[in-house]
């Protein structure tokens, strides 16, 4: 089994899950773990899928409290993540990471196979699966573009391009979370810092 988590970042001088919208979990440390903050602020809060229900509300909420860009990266066995961001006043934008395997979970079976599991098997199958790739592909040059964007209003970003953003969201990982840390890091954040002893972590 692959690493499976949903992580909220956000910047706030307050504990992240002081939120409202963590009551439920915040006491919960089989839901809910607060991993390594890094410089400024910027905190990340780790939750089971199962605790968070609509991720787009829950990052709505998080900018809302804070008053700060934030994002939430939904990770899948490994295999695949769906990042979302907003800043305060802005658009929220969307990317996948590991864009392959985002195109085959996101490819179903008609409604008219009678035996959806063979049909994952078959060239039909793989027909759609690239077409699907292709849709995906095709808007991470405007997804980069937000991305960035996003990073400026947070502070960070300088120097960076839109395709130096890009090669990230095309680029494949054996590990997502790894990827969605590489994202960071080609934006500019700093360093996760281990609070009792000040040493930062590679990402």
């Amino acid at each position: 089994m692959g690493y499976s988590r949903v992580l909220v970042v956000a910047r706030s001088q307050r504990p992240l899950l002081d939120t409202a919208l963590f009551d439920a979990v915040r006491d919960d440390r089989d839901s809910v773990v607060t991993l390594w903050p890094r410089p400024g602020g910027w905190q990340t809060a780790e939750f089971h899928h199962e605790v968070l229900d609509d991720l787009d509300e829950v990052l709505r909420e998080v900018v809302h409290w804070t008053g700060a860009p934030a994002c939430v990266a939904s990770v899948l066995d490994s295999d695949l993540a769906w990042v979302l961001g907003l800043a305060p006043g802005a658009e929220r934008w969307e990317a996948w990471l590991n864009v392959g395997n985002a195109a085959a979970l996101l490819t179903h079976a008609p409604d008219d196979v009678d035996d959806p599991i063979h049909y994952y098997v078959t060239a039909e199958f793989e027909a759609a699966m690239a077409r699907t790739r292709a849709e995906l592909e095709a808007g991470i040059p405007d997804a980069s573009r937000a991305v960035l964007a996003w990073a400026r209003s947070a502070g960070f970003g300088e120097g960076v391009t839109a395709e130096a953003v890009e090669d990230v969201l095309r680029s494949k990982e054996t590990f997502a979370e790894e990827l969605f840390a590489i994202l960071l890091e080609r934006l500019g954040f700093p360093a996760p810092v281990d609070p009792e002893g000040g040493r930062a972590i590679a990402v």
